[in-house]
């Protein structure tokens, strides 16, 4: 476990620290035999030619010959190791990577929803497996080609000095035009498509009214945008790359032509002509590649410090001690809610308590707080102040891992994963066919599954079935309930249900009340009242009312009674030489303030 100011990314890369280095060891071969050919010029020059010598000349050629292959193979070992490193990071970082794209889109309420990190973390291992890394491994070795170059005559060396500093500067140039485009072109790339895939999402519904143009025309004027930053970028970028080419190309020409006057003077044999030529095109690639290669570069550490951000942000999630299993008491005291990204609260100093085995209906008018409340009890979206307990411990302090098979959730928009439809219910973990069928029966869902064409094993997805919108949520509901859970929250269960649907609803609950379960259930239908032992009756972020369910329609109904008989007596005039009437106490404001019946407390 990673110390709190090491996240996992830095920790994962350290502890490959050992492997990077061993690519180093085998980039000072690989350099030190890429002097080979230079001195294999200067044999030739010197000794072969003067002494005609071709057994001289096919030795020098066999051990020219095995001393590259030689750097070959450490070449080729060299990238393999780099591959290991990269499936390494993969394999260390992968899990804890796709845990916090969750808890990013999850803090977000599914506004970051994207696998951008894992994106991220996909290019970056792409980027330790490229050649341009291996540039920063070969710069170094520029001060060793530098010496030798000082060895075979001053002037050389000193060229060589003058060139890797032309070369430096325009890496430094390349980077102050280049970054800041290449950076806000990855970051409005990454933002067009976290809008493209919430687009796609909305299919139909763009589909049917007719928004396909506009949407396509807005984000085509963003991707005009990215293209105008990297065209930016790489304008700039590529003259720097045609000045650093053809520089190198001239150094290297001129480099002859100085060894061909040092040749005339007599200063250096004429195998050191060529060899210096070689040689310095040898010390400039690395520098070289590493501008060619910088688009790669910047876009790497953008990855990085994207990926460093979350990691950063998941490594403030602290261990969880594991607690006993809960029995399902629910207290929630002086609550306020904000949902994510948001100032405003929607929730307002919210307290009550709901003992375990009630089933709590929730209920009230639009906007009145309801699923925001749902979702800080399941311990969905944090209080700004306030806490939410479950068995007296804050649903925070739980490890979710361990809570969920306590737990069952239905929202409002049902989500069902690619996979069949036992594994849905048994929410992909170890399939437990017994436990499935009965919570199928329990949802009243177990004989539509069977008219299905391969039964629990109809594949739901893109490659499967299309389920309708009751079927959702009736296996949803199967899901939620799935394994006898402790605390089960259902926000609209009936909003796609027919009339079987509702009657299939109706016996889940009792048969949920026989077990002991706490059950929230948000609603707007009167026909689930029946079933509820409380009511908690919201209005504009607070609780109107909450208590015993009898007792709180009587009196929603009662304070509904005296509203219209307000309205039906109105104030009775007063006479003219009575002077004006004295002030009359305001009425007493109804106590939610949502209209209501008998029947239907404000649902």
């Amino acid at each position: 476990m990673s110390s709190l100011s090491e996240n996992n990314l830095k920790a994962a890369l350290k502890a490959c620290k050992s492997s990077f280095l061993s690519v180093g060891f085998f980039s000072f071969f690989v350099n030190t035999l890429m002097l080979v050919p230079t001195f294999y010029m200067i044999q030739i020059s010197g000794r072969v030619v003067p002494s005609s010598s071709t057994s001289t000349l096919l030795m020098l050629t066999v051990i020219l010959t095995l001393l590259l292959a030689t750097m070959g193979s450490l070449e080729w070992v060299r990238s393999r190791v780099m591959v290991r490193i990269s499936n390494r990071l993969d394999v260390m970082l992968s899990r804890d990577v796709y845990r916090a794209s969750f808890k990013r889109a999850l803090n977000s309420g599914g506004g970051d929803a994207t696998a951008q990190s894992l994106n991220d973390l996909t290019a970056l291992r792409q980027f330790f497996t490229g050649n341009g890394l291996f540039a920063f491994f070969d710069a170094p070795w520029f001060p060793i080609y530098t010496l030798v170059m000082f060895l075979f005559h001053p002037w050389f060396g000193y060229m060589t000095l003058a060139c890797g500093a032309v070369l430096t500067v325009l890496a430094f140039v390349n980077h102050r035009l280049t970054a800041n485009a290449l950076a806000n072109a990855n970051k409005e790339n990454v933002a067009s498509n976290m809008v493209t895939t919430k687009t796609l999402r909305n299919a139909e519904v763009i589909e049917s009214m007719g928004m396909l143009e506009t949407l396509m025309n807005r984000w085509a004027k963003r991707q005009r945008r990215i293209m105008l930053l990297q065209s930016e970028a790489s304008d700039k970028g590529g003259i720097v790359t045609t000045i650093s080419k053809t520089f190198r190309t001239w150094s290297q020409s001129i480099m002859l032509g100085i060894g061909a006057y040092l040749v005339i003077t007599h200063e250096i044999n004429p195998g050191l002509l060529m060899a210096g030529s070689l040689l310095l095109g040898r010390a400039l690639a690395p520098i070289d590649q590493m501008i060619g290669s910088w688009k790669g570069f910047v876009a790497a550490k953008v990855q990085y410090d994207r990926l460093s951000k979350v990691m950063d942000d998941l490594n403030k999630e602290p261990e969880r001690m594991p607690l006993p299993a809960p029995e399902g008491h629910i207290q929630v005291e002086n609550l306020v809610v904000a949902p994510p990204g948001a100032k405003a609260p929607v929730i307002r100093n919210i307290s009550f308590a709901a003992p375990a085995g009630s089933i709590v209906g929730i209920v009230g008018p639009s906007a009145a707080g309801k699923s925001t409340l749902v979702r800080a009890i399941m311990g969905i979206w944090p209080p700004q102040h306030g806490v939410v307990r479950l068995d007296g411990a804050d649903i925070h302090s739980w490890d979710k891992h361990a809570l969920g098979p306590y737990v069952g959730y239905l929202p409002q928009d049902i989500e069902l994963f690619e996979g069949s439809i036992s594994e849905n219910i048994a929410r992909f973990d170890k399939v437990d066919p017994d436990k499935v069928v009965q919570a199928a029966q329990m949802a009243g869902v177990h004989e539509m599954i069977l008219m299905l064409s391969d039964g629990y094993d109809t594949v739901i997805g893109s490659d499967g079935v299309n389920l309708s919108g009751g079927q959702r949520q009736r296996i949803g509901l199967a899901r939620a309930i799935y394994g006898n859970p402790r605390l089960i929250v259902l926000d609209e269960p009936n909003s796609n249900l027919d009339d079987v649907g509702e009657r299939a609803l109706g016996v889940a609950l009792q048969k949920l009340k026989e077990t002991g379960a706490t059950v929230f259930i948000v609603s707007h239908r009167p026909n689930i009242l029946s079933r509820l032992d409380r009511v908690l009756v919201m209005s504009a972020g607070t609780i109107s009312l909450y208590g015993d369910r009898d007792r709180v329609i009587a009196e929603l109904a009662a304070q509904q009674a005296k509203g219209q008989q307000r309205v039906s007596q109105p104030d009775a005039p007063q006479h003219p030489a009575a002077g004006p009437a004295a002030p009359k106490s305001a009425p007493p404001a109804p106590a939610a303030a949502v209209p209501v019946t008998t029947t239907s407390p404000g649902v």
